[in-house]
Formats: C-alpha cells, structure tokens, sequence
C-alpha cells in the first residue's frame, strides 16, 4: 500500500499535474482555417497509416493539412489532400506520392458514431491538428458543421473586440 505524508491538497495538484504531462501532445501542423470555416462541435483522436519516408517527412516538419478533408467508405475513414512532402534523401526503390490517400486508424464504436453523425445529421469531418503522442503522429479530427458568411464575419468581430480589449488592459 502506498501511503503519503503529504497533504491532500498537494497529492491532488501533483497528480493533475502528472496526468497533464501524459496528455500533453506537441503539435506539429494545426489547421487554422478549419476553425475559420466551421463550428467544431466534438474532436476525436485517430491513428494514421503511414509508411516510412512518411514519417521522417512529418518529423522533419514537411506536413500540411489545410487542404485536406476526412471521407468515409466502407465503414472506414480516409485522410485525402493530405500533402507530406518527401525528403530528398527518399531511397530511389520507393515512389513517394505526397498527397496519396491515407486510413485513419479509430476504434469501431467511435467509426460508427461519426457515420451516424455525418450521414444523417449533415455534419462533415474535418482535420484539426497533427501532433505526437507517446511517441506516435495521430491527427486530431473535429465532426464539425460549415459556417456562414454572417457566421464569420460574427467570429471575426467578436476576436478584434477581444485583442481591443486586451491593448486597454495592457496599457492602463
């Protein structure tokens, strides 16, 4: 059995804090105009199947996608537009194609809740973030719902009005 002479208070805050080291996923790619375009209402976490060169290119920063987009097919979810440049040092036996159809790797359940979300609720599957986690590229997805033009000019306000307000607290 574990015992602490610490307080309970401090036992918590260390243990938050441990957890949020575990959770914590350095970014590689984010897709900013995603958010411009659509309200992200639920975001998943999905593998990617990559090869080799692959991933020494997404390691060596040569990654993008904000052009790409998540479809489904039979019963599985496909990352297209997804444009990984090769290195220049790819072996000569490989034919690297940079923005070659990828799967993405989720759980069944989860596959089928977006299914369900994307077909009859007219929701869509957008790309959010790539990023490591434990050691590992997965691609933060959002179920997300397009935007209007009015839609975004509202947003754009609403972000001018929240830096204006930060320079008057800056400089009181």
């Amino acid at each position: 059995m574990f015992t602490c002479s610490l307080p309970a208070s401090k036992q918590s805050v260390r243990l938050e804090y441990r957890l949020s080291l575990f959770d914590h996923a350095m970014s590689i790619v984010q897709n900013k105009k995603a958010f411009h375009d659509y309200f992200i209402e639920q975001r998943f976490e999905a593998g990617i199947a990559l090869e080799g060169w692959e991933v020494k290119a997404i390691r060596a920063g040569r990654a993008q996608i904000k052009e790409a987009y998540v479809t489904v097919s039979h019963s599985e979810l496909f990352l297209i537009g997804c444009h990984i440049t090769p290195l220049p040092t790819a072996s000569l036996h490989v034919q690297p194609d940079p923005t070659r159809t990828r799967k993405l790797l989720l759980h069944a359940e989860e596959i089928n809740r977006l299914i369900g979300s994307v077909e009859r609720a007219g929701y869509t599957l957008v790309p959010l973030d790539l990023h490591y986690a434990k050691g590992r590229i997965k691609l933060e997805i959002g179920l997300a719902k397009g935007k209007k033009q009015h839609d975004k000019r509202a947003t754009e306000k609403e972000k001018e009005w929240q830096r204006e307000q930060q320079r008057l607290v800056r400089t009181k």
